[in-house]
């Protein structure tokens, strides 16, 4: 059963699932991380308090965030197919894993500047730095830590994600267990299937938290 095909494809479907995972953080992170600064910012203490700006990007964040990721999945199907030209694969996957992913991310990076000391904000605004400096040598800086950490969350939680879209044809570890361990009844391909998620998701937690720790000016 554990043949030279069943092992080549199961090193794809790591492959494919580091692939959804990692791009789609990144991309995550390029829209998600200026719109969680930008909650952050309007919100009613922040540095530029507005509050039709915050409350159109807080409805956004709630409303794809109150959305299942299958449901989402299957809703952005044609908006993919628009983009890529299909639907299915670990490419076309992408595109709904960053749709959910951005919203997550914005809340993360809220929170995570929101605890900065307010004390070192106002001592950075006595002494004349713009709200760009404060964001850019302040809030990202102080934060950093806590937005490597909110950053290994959500690797775990997008990694999760595309196992999910196997359930469609999304590609990846997700995709073999389903085709696999569900309608196959080849349970032993799902455990490993599942036993590989696991690691790759302890991996990058790993490397997170060890980074964090690194930079935590508290140690």
């Amino acid at each position: 059963m554990w043949t030279e095909q069943v092992r080549e494809m199961i090193l794809n479907g790591i492959l494919e699932t580091l692939y959804m995972t990692v791009v789609s953080t990144v991309f995550g992170y390029i829209f998600g991380l200026p719109m969680g600064v930008l909650l952050c910012v309007s919100d009613k203490d922040g540095l530029k308090p507005n509050a039709v700006l915050y409350k159109v990007l807080d409805f956004i964040a709630n409303i794809v965030r109150s959305v299942p990721f299958l449901i989402l999945l299957i809703l952005l199907i044609p908006f993919t197919r628009l983009i890529l030209g299909k639907s299915y694969g670990s490419t076309a996957t992408i595109v709904p894993l960053t749709v959910a992913a951005i919203p997550f991310i914005a809340r993360m990076v809220e929170s995570s500047l929101k605890e900065v000391d307010n004390g070192v904000v106002e001592a950075a605004r006595a002494m004349g730095a713009s709200t760009m400096r404060i964001i850019i040598r302040v809030l990202l800086v102080e934060a950093r830590t806590s937005l490597i950490t909110g950053a290994t969350i959500a690797i775990g939680t997008i990694l999760g994600y595309s196992a999910m879209a196997g359930a469609v044809g999304g590609g990846g570890l997700g995709d073999i267990a389903v085709r696999y361990g569900y309608y196959r009844y080849q349970t032993d391909i799902m455990i490993v299937t599942v036993i590989l998620l696991i690691v790759i998701v302890q991996i990058f937690q790993s490397v997170g938290m060890l980074i964090a720790n690194k930079l935590d000016r508290r140690k």
